[in-house]
């Protein structure tokens, strides 16, 4: 059995933290989905600067919409809206079969909203709208700020992909936002069954450390962080508040782990996705990182042990987990709106080549 199979098979799901127009038009989104056992897809800023600046596939769009007048930044969502609903269209059976659990794709609202609740969940619920398909995520940041637009949102019905988790302790206030908007549904008399995951950044920890811990720590930080959420996910869901919400006839928010690509040139390939191999969890990996992983990859203990036992040597390390957790969520949402103004600047230029 292909190991992107076997990784399926335990439980979780694989989903691709990529797209471009040509993965959709050559097919090869769906090769992932009928060989790779590929059952999502996550896009952010980034993901879209690159694909759009290092091909000619939006070129002639791009020009089209700037004759019309329309500004970089609507240009850029109706090129993402109209690439995430082919690759919905793609998952749908997915997301049906299993009873909308699987066969997501996830559109981020634009980063600079990331520090303003009430326009992101106005910019949350107008994409949700303006998709019209079932398997969307609305991507929200799990910032102080976002916490708020994000229980609003799944009040309002609105499936959410928090990002921009670093901890078990942000993982938690993403989790309490959720459970609050479906109680509140489940007071009003609304169907509590709005579906969202929580998506931990896993690699930024351990190139953020990589300077000031011995040899035999590098590379462990990540992984560490991860189990310690992992077991934090499992408490919560076991507790008696989720348990009525199930009774009630919710779902479980779900953990993802993401930016699961190895940075390190010295580390395995296919580090963060092996060291997390775990049920009723998703891994959204890169495209080379699923190849490798397809080729290579190998499922050892499921979640890694000793965490509490690991997360204490870089304690006595000189490492600050709960300072670095806040530098990391602070770093990742001024990358994204980089990312953003790169990308809208990308646009801007494309609309120029005559």
């Amino acid at each position: 059995m292909r190991p992107t199979k076997t990784l399926h098979e335990i439980g979780q799901s694989l989903w691709l933290d990529n797209i471009t127009r040509n993965l959709i038009t050559t097919g090869t989104l769906k090769t992932y989905i009928d060989e790779y056992s590929v059952t999502g897809l996550t896009s952010n800023p980034t993901i879209f600067d690159h694909a759009i600046k290092n091909s000619h596939d939006y070129d002639e769009a791009i020009q089209h919409s700037m004759g019309k007048g329309v500004t970089s930044e609507a240009i850029f969502f109706d090129l993402a809206i109209e690439d995430l609903c082919k690759a919905a269209d793609l998952f749908l059976p997915i997301h049906k079969l299993t009873n909308m659990v699987d066969g997501w794709v996830s559109l981020e609202v634009s980063p600079l909203l990331a520090h303003d609740t009430s326009k992101t969940l106005a910019a949350a619920k107008a994409l949700h709208a303006r998709v019209g398909r079932p398997n969307l995520f609305v991507k929200i940041p799990g910032t102080p700020e976002g916490l708020p637009a994000i229980e609003e949102a799944i009040f309002s019905g609105v499936p959410v992909n928090v990002t921009l988790l670093f901890s078990s302790e942000q993982y938690a206030g993403a989790a309490e936002a959720y459970l609050k908007a479906v109680e509140r549904r489940i007071e009003g008399g609304l169907d509590p069954d709005v579906p969202s995951v929580a998506s931990l950044f896993v690699s930024r920890w351990d190139v953020a450390i990589a300077s000031e811990v011995p040899k035999h720590l590098q590379n462990r930080l990540g992984i560490a962080i991860a189990g310690q959420t992992f077991q934090s996910y499992e408490s919560l869901l076991a507790s008696s508040r989720w348990r009525r919400v199930f009774n009630a006839g919710g779902r479980a928010q779900r953990l993802l782990f993401a930016s699961t690509g190895t940075k390190d040139p010295q580390a395995p390939d296919t580090l963060y996705i092996e060291g997390l191999a775990a049920p009723f969890t998703i891994n959204t990996m890169p495209e080379a990182t699923l190849k490798a992983f397809d080729d290579h990859g190998a499922i050892g203990s499921l979640v890694p042990a000793r965490v509490f036992e690991l997360l204490a040597e870089f304690a006595d390390a000189g490492i600050d987990v709960g300072a670095l957790a806040t530098q990391l969520q602070d770093e990742g949402a001024a990358s994204f709106v980089k990312s953003w103004n790169d990308l809208i600047s990308c646009v801007a230029s494309k609309s120029r080549i005559s």
